[in-house]
């Protein structure tokens, strides 16, 4: 299985790595610092680069049947061989912009203390569905959100053993912590959140920078769509 670097450090921009299959479907690598599709965050995009080519990475996927990461490429692009010594650079400035989203959405969780029904996260604007059956007020949660944001709290993750995994940390209702794996990594943001999540965060809340809920959405008897923006 491919090394996935992202998982113990966010900030990785990019890596050495060797190419261990390489089609059209996909390229996939001993290790990369690109983050695969997942609970609700893009994949990343980027290029990998050799002595004597390169090739856009347009998405990044896990394949269905054993979970390697696919880096998928450009559909006219060039292919490293099989062997092949590469360079794999992220799309940084989108990565970023993700790993701010989602700690954020995090915070957002952490306000409106409802199970999560779904979400995406995305570079202008995020989204989270509550099991909420009234409209929260739009003006306090932006209020506690953003102070949950100055207030700079650390933003850690840690790996614990599958079986000592606590249910009740389990806030989603959509999608489920993968099982049989033996490993699961938690989001800790100490006072304010806990729950499994694999996902890229930032070091620190006060990296997310001001953000405000746009709009809350009925979407059925008891969901409730909450969007929210970053200022800058």
């Amino acid at each position: 299985m491919t090394e996935a670097l992202f998982q113990h450090d966010a900030y990785l921009k990019s890596t050495s790595a060797k190419v261990v299959e390489s089609s059209a479907d996909g390229i996939v690598l001993d290790r990369t610092v690109f983050y695969p599709l997942g609970g609700g965050q893009p994949g990343d995009i980027g290029k990998l680069t050799w002595a004597d080519g390169e090739v856009e990475v347009v998405d990044t996927r896990y394949r269905r049947g054993d979970g390697e990461i696919l880096h998928i490429p450009i559909t006219d692009g060039t292919l490293p061989e099989v062997g092949q010594k590469v360079d794999a650079s992220i799309d940084w400035a989108l990565r970023y912009r993700h790993m701010r989203m989602h700690t954020c959405l995090h915070l957002l969780g952490a306000v409106l203390k409802f199970p999560v029904t779904g979400g995406n996260i995305g570079a202008d604007k995020s989204r989270l569905d509550f099991d909420m059956p009234e409209p929260p007020d739009k003006d306090e949660i932006n209020q506690q959100l953003n102070r949950l944001i100055s207030e700079n709290h650390p933003v850690q993750s840690r790996w614990i053993d599958e079986a000592d995994l606590d249910p009740a940390l389990v806030r989603t209702m959509s999608v489920k912590p993968p099982t049989g794996v033996g490993r699961i990594r938690l989001l800790d943001i100490p006072g304010v959140d806990l729950q499994p999540c694999g996902g890229t965060h930032v070091r620190s809340t006060d990296e997310i920078g001001p953000a405000t809920v746009t709009k809350v959405e009925k979407k059925g008897r008891q969901n409730r769509r909450v969007h929210v923006v970053l200022d800058a």
